[in-house]
């Protein structure tokens, strides 16, 4: 899982690349950017999803979520 990801920083990009190319397909595809908000949420007391429900840090955490979900899903049909 990649996290922390600044779209900005050429390394972001290169460690995506070498950690793609390592481990192929076993990196989710949903990658979480570094956010102010996410580091913020625990301050208030908060979950993410309460504290910054439209950012892009938690739409990521959704996806995330969503493409587990759908990974298992697909495990137990292979294993039936």
């Amino acid at each position: 899982l990649l996290t922390m990801y600044d779209r900005r920083l050429i390394l972001s990009s290169q460690v995506e690349e070498e950690v793609r190319s390592f481990f192929g397909n076993k990196v989710f595809r949903t990658v979480i950017p570094r956010s102010v908000r996410a580091a913020e949420a625990p301050s208030y007391g908060k979950p993410l999803l309460a504290y910054a429900p439209n950012s892009p840090v938690t739409k990521a955490y959704l996806e995330l979520a969503e493409e587990i979900l759908t990974h298992e899903k697909e495990s137990v049909g292979q294993r039936a």
